[in-house]
């Protein structure tokens, strides 16, 4: 989840998918232009980096660095340090950038070309799919409820729940997780949400909950918890981090009709003089490259491909996995270089292809607890 870290568009929607919901489209353009702009983006690295540097001795420590990773992972949308292993794993990647696993203290300009290098991927993710913040307040919900549609939609849920020994309560809150923002609802799987507006929404039907299970007693008392959980947004409006992409291969295609751009971001993975520039990758004494890091790779060329790095959609590291198993398969464990890429270009042409046949639509909704201008200090200007 990106929260507002970047500079944003206030507008009102015109689009059915978000209603007429209050939202803050997040395209990246405010922080490419602080990155570019070489002066103003030298006295914002000027002042982190004073702030940062406790004992100034003109370094950071890898405890100095810990505000600025902690930044960049709220930035990110990563919970806090410490409440997930695989954020944990992330925290820890961000850091090692800095410090390239082994400094226990870096400059300034080391820090200032880490710094960018996360502030321009993080605007090329936010180009690529760009992030809306959604102020849920209860009124979609109440028109949706309001609506002719409220009925048969409804309905078609509860015949989509299959829940044999459920009570009624169990059908509405099943029923409430089925619903998007797009009928003016936030994720009810969200803990906060929970607590805060679907249970005290339940506690108000009291007695009524005790009901036999029913089309008719499911629809009425759904609707009559659906306008507690009005009041309660109205009295307590959610924000929502709400992104939504279809992966169908376009980009892919567009990669490799485009020879020039395919070469150009193949070799941006080469340096003639060190072999492949991604993390972590060597050759072996004849100069052959293990086909271990096609993933590594893959994932390099992810953004140029139109692809989600590996990791953040589930569904599309089941592809990429299973195109990389199989072209790595056979007795050969090393590749020279020109068999390296032509195995990388023939991963990207199967991905495509399945992409293609079966594109994967994402829709993302999460709960952004804190206000949004405060989420991360990461890009607030110097105090005057």
């Amino acid at each position: 989840m990106h929260k507002n870290s970047s500079g944003s568009m206030k507008e009102k929607s015109s689009s059915s998918s978000i209603s007429s919901t209050s939202h803050e489209v997040m395209d990246g353009s405010d922080i490419m232009e602080l990155v570019e702009n070489e002066k103003v983006f030298s006295n914002f690295v000027d002042h982190k980096f004073q702030e940062l540097d406790i004992d100034c001795d003109g370094k950071l420590s890898v405890q100095e660095l810990q505000p600025a990773v902690n930044d960049i992972g709220a930035a990110l949308g990563l919970p806090a340090q410490g409440t997930s292993p695989h954020s944990d794993h992330i925290y820890a990647e961000v850091l090692n950038e800095f410090t390239h696993g082994t400094q226990e203290k870096i400059s300034k300009t080391e820090f200032k070309e880490v710094l960018s290098d996360f502030l321009l991927g993080m605007a090329a993710g936010l180009k690529r799919d760009p992030v809306i913040i959604l102020r849920i307040d209860g009124e979609d919900l109440h028109e949706f409820v309001k609506s002719p549609t409220f009925e048969p939609e409804m309905l078609s849920i509860y015949s989509e729940i299959e829940l044999p020994d459920g009570s009624l309560k169990d059908y509405i809150i099943k029923a409430f997780q089925k619903l998007t923002v797009d009928q003016g609802m936030p994720p009810a799987t969200d803990p906060w949400v929970t607590s805060n507006i679907l249970e005290p929404a339940l506690e108000s039907l009291g007695n009524a909950l005790q009901q036999p299970v029913s089309q008719e007693t499911f629809l009425a008392e759904f609707k009559r918890a659906a306008e507690n959980v009005v009041q309660l947004l109205k009295e307590q409006p959610t924000i929502v981090a709400h992104s939504q992409n279809t992966f169908d291969g376009s980009g892919i295609r567009r990669l490799l009709s485009n020879k020039f751009e395919l070469d150009k971001s193949l070799c941006i993975l080469y340096n003639a003089d060190t072999g492949f520039c991604f993390k972590g990758c060597t050759r072996d004494r004849n100069g052959k490259i293990s086909k271990e890091y096609l993933g590594v790779a893959l994932d390099s060329l992810a953004a140029s491909a139109g692809l989600p790095p590996l990791g953040a959609v589930d569904q599309m590291d089941d592809i990429m996995n299973e195109a990389i198993k199989m072209f790595d398969a056979g007795d050969s464990k090393t590749v020279k270089e020109d068999e390296f890429k032509k195995l990388l270009t023939e991963i990207l042409g199967s991905i495509m292809l399945q992409l293609e046949g079966n594109p994967v639509s994402v829709s993302i909704n999460s709960v952004v607890h804190e206000p949004i201008a405060s989420s991360s200090t990461l890009l607030q200007p110097p105090s005057p």
